[in-house]
This record gives structure tokens, C-alpha cells and sequence, in this order.
């Protein structure tokens, strides 16, 4: 079962494959949120192909830049009317140090900050849209971390690893904080692992994954979660919980934490403002 009116889907773009051609297929406009446009126009011209449907925009966004950030939401908040569906799907995966263009470190700074700053800026227009939903794209690497509040920006110590599984944490704290805010809204939030899945996200560590390549998922596989948490109408008062697999499943310890997830929501506050000076 999918929702009966389903006007406009923001997510950030990764492949063809993704929840896009389904969502689109049902009539929906999309605005894909892109990091390289190219790639983003030739990958939309195969989603209206499949889907049959040609209501698809492409939008720069790049959630290394914060400025890029406001900019996209910006735009949105201008020109769309309403949005039903955020999906977070961008993500960078266990890199070397480097540095976003906010000087913070790049992981922690597009697979949480990036995203959390775009979710509060559109929150109005998904308000006014409701009942919406907002998906963020966590993983199962989130077990067994927990959040160095005493070096989130990675300055004095860098494990790729670890900083990878903070930033997955990260987001599912944030969808935590965030559902405690929007109660009596309309609108929902959730947090899923979509699987380990065969897609550029592992660019940095491909070496490592060759062995387990016939055990991953494909693209379309991996979506599955994803179009079950934005489309399932029997989860329209879900929210605040963690999927796997189609499912609700329990997240770690350091997941169900409300205090971090709190101090996480204060603490990103102050580093997306201090981008601003």
C-alpha cells in the first residue's frame, strides 16, 4: 500500500537504482539533490524513461558546503509548494582525513551536519505538508560507537572507521531528537540501514569489500527499506524508530540515548551557525 497523494519527494541523488524511479512511477514530482550535476541530468533522463513520468528536477546541492546547503533549501523553499517525502541518502564512507569546506571533518560533516542543516530548513515546508515524512539513511556500523562529544571535529585523533560508525550514529540520534520535536506535527521521521549495499558509497575501502561482493545487496535491493519507511501507509504514525530489512529493529545502547541525542541536536546547532561567521 502507498500513500494516495504523494506531491513532491526531495532526496540527494546516488543512482538510478534508487527509490526515485518507484516513487516517481506513482505520479510524483522529484527533486533530486545532486552533487555533480551531469551525472544527475543523464541519470534523470533514465528515470523518466522507467517511470514514465517526466516531473523530475535537478538541483546542485553539496553537503560538504553548507553555504551549498542553504543555497538548495533556499531554492526549494521558493519554488516548491509542498514536500511529502526528505529522503537523506547522501553519504561518504570511511575516507581519508580531509576537511569540509567548513573545516569540519568531512564524514561527520556530510552524513550528519549536512543533513541536519538541510532538514531544519525545509522543516516549515514539510509542516505545512503534512502528513509527511522524513527518511535518514543511518547503517547497521552504528552498533558498538558512541559520540566523542570531546572530539567530534576528529582533531585530536582519526580513525576512518570510527568516525564513519559516529556519523551513522549521529543520524540515528538525530531522527530521535528530531521525532521528539515534531509530535502533535503530522509529520514522521525514521532511520534505517538499508544493508550493505554495492554502490560508489564504498570507493575508499573497495578492497576491503571485493571477498563479500556476492553476499551484498544490489541497488535495487538496497532500496527497499527506504520505499517501505516513505511509502507504507500502515507506519503513518511511526516515528522515532529504526528499520532494517523492512522491519523495526532495535538500535544500540548509545542509540537510545535522549541525552546525547539532545546534546547532538545543541552541539549541531552551534557548528552550522558558526559556519555562517
Amino acid at each position: 500500500m502507498v500513500p494516495s497523494i504523494i506531491k513532491t519527494v526531495i532526496t540527494f541523488f546516488e543512482s538510478s537504482k534508487t527509490p526515485i524511479t518507484y516513487i516517481v512511477a506513482l505520479r510524483a514530482r522529484i527533486v533530486m539533490a545532486c552533487r555533480d550535476i551531469d551525472k544527475a541530468h543523464k541519470a534523470s533522463e533514465i528515470v523518466k524513461k522507467f517511470s514514465g513520468n517526466s516531473d523530475v528536477s535537478v538541483e546542485l546541492l553539496d553537503l560538504a558546503s553548507l553555504d551549498s546547503v542553504r543555497k538548495f533549501a533556499e531554492n526549494v523553499n521558493n519554488d516548491e509548494a509542498r514536500i511529502d517525502i526528505l529522503i537523506n541518502n547522501a553519504g561518504v564512507m570511511m575516507c581519508p582525513k580531509w576537511r569540509s569546506d567548513d573545516g569540519y571533518e568531512m564524514q561527520f560533516a556530510v552524513n550528519h551536519l549536512g543533513h541536519f542543516l538541510l532538514t531544519t530548513l525545509l522543516l516549515d515546508r514539510i509542516k505545512e505538508s503534512a502528513p509527511s515524512r522524513i527518511i535518514n539513511i543511518s547503517s547497521f556500523a552504528h552498533y558498538g560507537e558512541s559520540i566523542n562529544f570531546e572530539d567530534i571535529n576528529s582533531d585530536q585523533s582519526y580513525s576512518s572507521i570510527y568516525t564513519y560508525n559516529q556519523s551513522k550514529l549521529a543520524n540515528i540520534l538525530f531522527t530521535k531528537e528530531l521525532a521528539k520535536r515534531l509530535q502533535g506535527t503530522g509529520v514522521t521521521t525514521t532511520a534505517i540501514h538499508p544493508g550493505t549495499v554495492k554502490t560508489e558509497l564504498s570507493r575508499y575501502v573497495r578492497a576491503w569489500f571485493r571477498p563479500f561482493y556476492i553476499f551484498m545487496k544490489t541497488p535495487l535491493q538496497g532500496t527497499q527499506t527506504t520505499l517501505h519507511c516513505a511509502l507504507d501507509e500502515r507506519l503513518d504514525t511511526v516515528s522515532g524508530k529504526y528499520f532494517s530489512d523492512c522491519a523495526e529493529k532495535q538500535p544500540s545502547r548509545a542509540a537510545m540515548n535522549m541525552e546525547d541525542a539532545k546534546r547532538l541536536w545543541e552541539l549541531s546547532e552551534e557548528m552550522v551557525t558558526k559556519a555562517t561567521k
